[in-house]
This record gives structure tokens, sequence and C-alpha cells, in this order.
């Protein structure tokens, strides 16, 4: 911990997130696909959080902070990742451990959240999932609310689009 923060901060945030982490994971959870990933990047923007602290005047927009945070964190990881990675042709064959329909369905959300960019990403988590309002969404990612509609639009049409493409493809 940090020898300069007031005791009565620390204490503070670390309520915060006894209180929080659940909640901040499935965010988290829903940002990247991977658990772990999700748990790497949730203490990372934990980490980055408590940094300022402090400077969260209002405590109750915490999560909001920290949502923001992450969306950052996340965007971070997939600009340097990107620069890694090669497009192929052929996609691989992604194989289900758990052969319950939900896992299923869960699992084909999650690979056609990644084909999303990052914002298009961002908008659907924060509208379908966090259930934020248009202008709530809007706050947390620094845009306008008529940019939060046409993005979600234009990502619904994307996951519309790539579902169909998949049901095609498992016809033939």
């Amino acid at each position: 911990m940090n020898p300069h923060k007031n005791p009565d901060e620390v204490l503070d945030f670390e309520e915060y997130v006894r209180t929080r982490q659940d909640t901040l994971l499935r965010s988290a959870r829903r940002l990247v696909p991977d658990p772990l990933d999700a748990q790497d990047l949730l203490q990372t923007a934990l980490a980055r959080t408590y940094r300022h602290w402090e400077r969260i005047a209002d405590k109750q927009l915490a999560d909001a902070y920290l949502r923001r945070v992450m969306i950052n964190t996340r965007t971070e990881w997939w600009r340097a990742r990107k620069l890694q990675e090669l497009p192929t042709e052929q996609l691989p064959d992604t194989s289900i451990e758990d052969p319950t329909e939900q896992h299923a369905d869960r699992q084909l959300l999650m690979d056609l959240m990644k084909t999303l960019a990052p914002q298009q990403r961002s908008v659907v988590v924060l509208r379908h999932w966090e259930q934020m309002s248009t202008q709530e969404t809007a706050t947390a990612l620094g845009m306008a609310p008529g940019t939060v509609k046409s993005t979600l639009h234009r990502a619904l049409a994307r996951l519309r689009q790539e579902l169909e493409r998949r049901s095609l493809e498992s016809s033939w």
C-alpha cells in the first residue's frame, strides 16, 4: 500500500473493493472472453483506480470510473495484441466443454463478441449487460449519445450478420 495515502482513504477503498468485487468481476468478464484475463483486467483496473481514489469526490460514481478504467485497459491490451496477430483465412474450431445448451449459447455469444471492435463491444456490454441508459453509456465512454446509438446499431447488425454467416456454414 502507498504510505502516503490517508488511512481513511485506504480503508474506504478496501471496503469498496470488498463489497463490489463480484459485480466488477462480472463486468470485466463481459469485456474479455477469458475468465483469467477478466481477473487480470479487474486487478489492473483496481490498481490504477487506487492511485486516484482520493480524486473521486462522489464515491457513488466509483463503479462508472472503474468500468471506464477497465475499458481503457482492455483497449490498450487489444491494441498491443493486434500488433502480434496475423490474419488467417480459416478460423480455428471452437470446442465446447460443457454440453448444456446454456453454456453453448454463452460460448457462441462470447465468440460473436470477439468479432466486434473494442468500442462496439464496450457499447454492447454497457447497454445490454449492464443495462445502462444511452446517456449513462455515453458518459461512461466519453462519447455523444448519438454516437452510442449508431455504434450500438452497427454492433448489433455485425452480430446478426456473423450469427447468420455461422448458421449458414453449419448447415452445409
